[in-house]
C-alpha cells in the first residue's frame, strides 16, 4: 500500500503501536457495518479506508 504513507500517519498518531489500535479498531467497524465518513475512497478493503479516514481528518481520534 503507497497512501497514505506511515510518515504522514506519524504526524496525526503519537506510535506505530496506538495507529495499529485505531485503525483495526475503525476497520472493524466499516467491515461490521458502519458508514464510510469520506465521499471517494481509492481503497475498497476496510483497512484501507480506515487509514484514508484518518489522513482526510475525518476520523476523531480520542
Amino acid at each position: 500500500m503507497r497512501y497514505p504513507s506511515i510518515d504522514k500517519l506519524l504526524e496525526i498518531v503519537d506510535s506505530k503501536y496506538r495507529l495499529a489500535l485505531i485503525i483495526s479498531k475503525r476497520a472493524k467497524a466499516i467491515d461490521q457495518g458502519a458508514p464510510v465518513l469520506l465521499e471517494k475512497t481509492d481503497n475498497v478493503k476496510p483497512v484501507g479506508i480506515a487509514l484514508e479516514e484518518l489522513i482526510s481528518d475525518k476520523l476523531i481520534i480520542k
